[in-house]
């Protein structure tokens, strides 16, 4: 199920989000002090490819400081509005008995969108 849920969510979008996010993320690796939200933007655009069969882990030391720092900034600056959007969409799809598994897969998405440091889709 894994297989055709992520093939059906390539064919419907999961490809061009995946690659915005890998064209953003580039772009933020530009700057020096964008490496780490670049890197970041990256994981989530290669988590974006293939959702299904795959949950969000937190990995160790996930609440360490310097990753509680870099989730806050990241939730200011870039991640609100992509949890925003993965909400919307979840939620869009989740009106429909065929649409709630990749409402799911959104809603998954959601958590990582928010906080990227430390946390990641295995």
């Amino acid at each position: 199920m894994s297989f055709l849920g992520n093939v059906i969510w390539l064919i419907f979008g999961g490809f061009i989000s995946g690659l915005g996010y890998i064209i953003g993320g580039l772009a933020l690796c530009l700057t020096i002090v964008g490496i780490p939200f670049g890197w970041q933007t990256i994981k989530i655009g290669l988590s974006t490819f293939t959702p299904f069969g795959k949950e969000v882990v937190e990995l160790e030391n996930a609440d360490s400081p310097l990753r509680v720092i870099f989730n806050l900034i990241w939730i200011v600056l870039f991640g609100w509005e992509i949890a925003l959007s993965h909400l919307i969409h979840g939620l869009i799809l989740c009106l429909t008995i065929i649409g709630i598994p990749f409402g799911k897969q959104h809603f998954k998405l959601l958590i990582l969108a928010l906080f990227p440091f430390g946390r990641e889709l295995r």
